[in-house]
């Protein structure tokens, strides 16, 4: 496996592509939980520039992206997303890049909102595949491949399995979920055209990732690897794998999301990533 590290510099505009094709992401699993569900609740609302999703009751999905480069929320706007998580019961939390309006951050903090936590965007630039930069040779035993829709109760449960024992490098997750929760919000996201693959070591399932590719932007969604096979490159090995097929895709530019300091935002960067800008995470209660 080799690439060679080309320093990405994020701008205004690249932000926004990212944040569009995180939206986009989310949306998509939005409505996906209210097909699963099909009991009318749940909303996606559009808000300068992004969205705010609720897709189900305690769902990592409900939230409010993409916001920064469509102006800021007038108090209308921002007045009607509070009322629709009021009626779902839920908290309304903001994920809002670094690189955004700075009107916004002051907007949210006279309502009410507050600070919990941070998250970090990675990012690499994905070269041609014709130039061969992504030469996927694994180390021998282990084995990256497509996990298609007849094994996706066993792709969610591996992942289930992985995160329920998270690294305890860095900042740690501020959520976490019931297990039954995170499997279905993963199935959600499955349905948003996201590719999903397992690993094997020594031909037994290790781990498992997910990509997403669409407006030439790759988002590396989510990998796993179980505890019992930890430090044996699976993380690299799923990383490579989908740095190829992304260049295959034709794809421009990679994103990870990672916690601060965590080792997921370590591996990668001695991949190649880079960090690209931040996300504060805003939150404001509905007594707030």
């Amino acid at each position: 496996m080799k690439t060679e590290r080309t320093p990405l510099f994020c701008d205004a505009d690249l932000a926004q592509r990212i944040e569009l094709a995180e939206s986009k992401l989310i949306e998509a699993t939005a409505l996906a939980a209210h097909r699963r569900l099909g009991n009318g609740r749940g909303f996606v609302i559009p808000i300068a520039g992004g969205l705010a999703s609720f897709a189900d009751d305690d769902s990592p999905f409900n939230k409010v992206v993409g916001l920064g480069f469509g102006g800021v929320p007038t108090t209308g706007e921002l007045d009607e997303i509070e009322h629709a998580y009021a009626a779902m019961g839920t908290p309304v939390q903001v994920e809002l890049p670094h690189l955004a309006d700075p009107g916004i951050g002051i907007a949210l903090s006279r309502r009410g909102y507050e600070l919990e936590s941070f998250e970090n965007v990675l990012g690499i630039t994905i070269h041609d595949a014709v130039d061969n930069r992504y030469d996927v040779t694994l180390p021998d035993g282990i084995e990256i491949r497509p996990s298609g829709d007849q094994e996706l109760d066993v792709w969610l449960n591996v992942m289930a399995d992985a995160v329920a024992v998270p690294d305890t490098q860095g900042v740690p997750w501020r959520e976490e979920f019931p297990r039954d929760t995170y499997i279905e919000a993963e199935r959600d996201a499955a349905a948003a055209d996201i590719r999903r693959y397992i690993a094997l070591l020594n031909g037994e399932i290790a781990g498992g990732a997910g990509l997403r590719t669409a407006d030439d932007i790759a988002q590396f969604a989510g990998a796993a690897t179980l505890p019992a096979h930890r430090r044996h490159g699976i993380q690299s090995a799923l990383l490579f794998t989908r740095l190829s097929d992304a260049a295959a895709a034709g794809c421009e530019v990679g994103v990870i999301t990672t916690q601060p300091a965590s080792k997921s935002q370590q591996n990668a960067e001695r991949r190649g990533f880079n960090l690209l800008y931040t996300r504060a995470v805003l939150v404001k209660h509905s007594n707030a």
